[in-house]
């Protein structure tokens, strides 16, 4: 199934609760490695390039970053509307301590404490096994009793015949059913229909269900 994004624009940068925003929408949180391509994967299911700053240098995202988003599914008469959140990177050494420990903090607070969060989307990268990070993430995540979507980035990498291998190693070192994660490029544009399938899916249960 393809999907059109009517609207996506930037709505505010928070570190606190208190700047959170206070839309009442099935928001999903992304969160990976510093350099996993996060901000690329974002504006690819945005389909619209800039929409997430791109940095050259891993680790700048130190706060949390919201995004609004419209989509609608082909041949659907209802428009979705939810946000995005974009969690600052794990896992990058070149800071103090001090600082990564503040941004655990925040992190852990918002995956707390934030009501209209639906699912987190982990992202990893296909071109290698996943990190201790990553495990540990993905433990973290589950822990929270948040839903947790697997989404395989980079494949454009890997050349054709070793991505479907690297996907299925990635799940089986994570734990996952075969076939559970999304494998995704945003330089081919692939994998995008397929996670705003899981998205939607998501935002249409329940909060805390």
């Amino acid at each position: 199934m393809a999907f059109r994004v009517l609207s996506a624009s930037f709505l505010r940068t928070a570190t606190r609760r208190d700047e959170w925003p206070a839309l009442a929408l099935a928001e999903f949180a992304f969160v990976g490695r510093s350099n996993v391509g996060k901000s690329s994967m974002l504006n690819a299911l945005a389909r619209k390039p800039g929409l997430a700053r791109v940095s050259a240098t891993p680790g700048r995202t130190r706060a949390l970053q919201f995004f609004a988003l419209e989509v609608q599914a082909s041949g659907a008469e209802k428009v979705v509307r939810l946000t995005f959140a974009d969690l600052p990177g794990y896992g990058y050494a070149k800071v103090s301590k001090a600082e990564r420990d503040r941004w655990a903090g925040m992190i852990e607070s918002y995956l707390r404490e934030r009501e209209p969060l639906r699912a987190v989307v982990l992202i990893v990268d296909g071109r290698h096994p996943p990190q201790p990070s990553d495990v540990d993430a993905l433990a973290f995540l589950r822990a929270g009793g948040r839903p947790v979507v697997v989404a395989i980035t980079k494949m454009d990498k890997l050349p054709r015949s070793k991505r479907l291998p690297a996907a299925r190693a990635t799940e089986s070192e994570l734990g996952l059913p075969r076939g559970e994660a999304v494998t995704f490029s945003a330089v081919e544009g692939t994998g995008s229909d397929a996670l705003w399938a899981r998205i939607l899916e998501l935002a249409r249960l329940p909060a805390g269900a």
